[in-house]
């Protein structure tokens, strides 16, 4: 039955279509439902039938804490309003222009799937790898769940200094009794257990201030049982640019402190060895028989440019590092949706905060909006995603006051059904997430991760058609 009435009224909410289920996608629905001058109707969206996305798949899986923010999630699940349909790939299951049939707004929170590349020589050798590839491999991503990461070789290199950079060195460089209470995958412990890394060298094209890692992480680093972390104290002495830079910064002047102590403890005879390299640029990545055996990188020097910003430039002095492995974590980029805009050159889709536009600067496209990494780019952490929604969130109700609703195909589910899309509700969700819990229940584990989407979806049906007990 086709609702009428005014857009936003008790009799016709406003229809509202989320794609993407992560943090960006949540505190969406979460500032919609906050409304009082306009009703709502959501449906939440999905390409994996687990709802979550970074929190999930992104964060540390020794990093509990922060996957609690999923609880303010589940109370977001709660409401009548909001349907969650996971297992539903945009642009394959459903296209854009049933969605516009269906839906009277579009929210595109779908972040940014893939990753930067250094555009150097050697960089697709066998053992080049994205630093997002190895995060969704032992945090159990379907799509990477198949990948592999040859632990035998006793160094690696990992280029960058964000939070992701320091999650990949962490990883490698702790025990496997630090990690076998945390919910990592069962293949990821395996192949950890079997590791022969020694070395983890870090490399920034900058210098410790202009480092993107939060103080608890590197401090994090400092604190693991195997591991030493090394700093040359020279890499510390700041040009005058970085000492006026760092004096606005409270994150650059206690990261720096931080780099300080760890310089002054030096190496304490730990079986493992974490070493920062900064003013350091990637320029050629070797091989032998196709697969990385060593990476080249040139000195740099910092130069403060017109507008205020720090830049480097190579110096012509090259080092030649021997590595075996190579994880790049300079950067992340969205993927095009199917008929949606998109700005190839900074990877996000183009808006006017929030509301989608044809093209960078462009018109508004009528109905569809962004938020989250898609939106910005891949900046801030989760809870910079709040403010973020709120942005787009009022913009979409201000538009609510001048649009006709046109979603007039009616409910999304018959459409669905009729195409045999085997989509995921929230109960479903939270049937496979009970059986993962009392998985890990009985290894002291947070959880036990189920990573093959097939599974998943035998695993729900098989509970949903066990008899209900009197």
């Amino acid at each position: 039955m086709t609702l009428t009435g005014r857009l936003g009224s008790s009799s016709r909410p406003v229809r509202i279509a989320i794609i993407g289920a992560g943090p960006s996608g949540f505190y969406a629905a979460g500032a919609l439902l906050q409304q009082k001058d306009a009703h709502v109707s959501i449906d939440l969206f999905d390409r994996l039938p687990t709802p979550y996305g970074l929190v999930r798949y992104g964060v540390a899986p020794d990093h509990q804490k922060i996957k609690s923010v999923t609880r303010i999630y589940e109370r977001t699940m709660k409401d009548r309003r909001v349907r969650y349909f996971g297992n539903v790939d945009l642009g394959a299951d459903i296209t854009h222009a049933e969605l516009k049939a269906h839906y009277d707004q579009i929210v595109y929170a779908v972040g940014a799937q893939s990753d930067k590349r250094l555009g150097i020589p050697g960089e697709d050798l066998e053992g080049s790898f994205s630093a997002t590839e190895f995060v969704a491999w032992y945090n159990g991503h379907p799509d990477f769940r198949h990948f592999s990461f040859d632990l035998s070789v006793e160094s690696v290199a990992v280029i960058g200094v964000g939070n992701v950079a320091m999650d990949v060195t962490r990883i490698l460089a702790k025990s496997v009794s630090e990690l076998e209470t945390t919910d990592i995958t069962d293949y990821a412990l395996e192949a950890l257990r079997d590791s022969s890394v020694k070395r983890i060298h870090i490399f920034a094209r900058r210098g410790p201030v202009q480092a993107k890692f939060t103080n608890p992480e590197i401090k994090e680093l400092g604190e693991l049982e195997i591991a030493d972390v090394i700093v040359n104290p020279a890499d510390l002495v700041l040009d005058d640019a970085s000492q006026a830079e760092m004096e606005g910064d409270r994150t650059a002047r206690r990261n720096l402190e931080t780099l300080q102590e760890l310089a002054e403890r030096g190496p304490t005879g730990k079986p493992k060895q974490i070493i920062f390299h900064f003013l350091r640029s990637p320029t050629e990545i070797s091989g032998a028989a196709g697969a990385v055996n060593a990476m080249t990188t040139e000195k740099n020097a910092l130069k403060e440019t017109s507008s205020g910003y720090i830049a480097c430039r190579g110096i012509g002095a090259y080092t030649e590092y021997d590595v075996g492995l190579v994880f790049r974590s300079i950067g992340y980029r969205g993927i095009p949706i199917p008929g949606v805009p998109f700005h190839e050159s900074w990877g996000v889709i183009p808006n006017e905060k929030g509301r989608v536009t044809d093209e960078h600067g462009g018109a508004v496209v009528p109905g569809e909006y962004t938020v989250g990494w898609a939106k910005r780019g891949p900046t801030g952490v989760i809870g910079t995603n709040k403010p973020d929604a709120v942005e787009t969130v009022k913009l979409m109700m201000e538009d609510v006051k001048n649009a006709d609703g046109h979603g007039g195909a009616g409910d999304i589910v018959p459409l669905l059904q009729r195409k045999g899309v085997p989509y995921v509700s929230f109960a479903d969700w939270q049937i496979l997430e009970q059986i993962e819990n009392e998985r890990g229940a009985l290894r002291g584990q947070p959880r036990v991760k189920i990573t093959d989407v097939d599974e998943m979806l035998r695993l729900i049906q098989s509970a949903k058609a066990e008899p209900v007990l009197p």
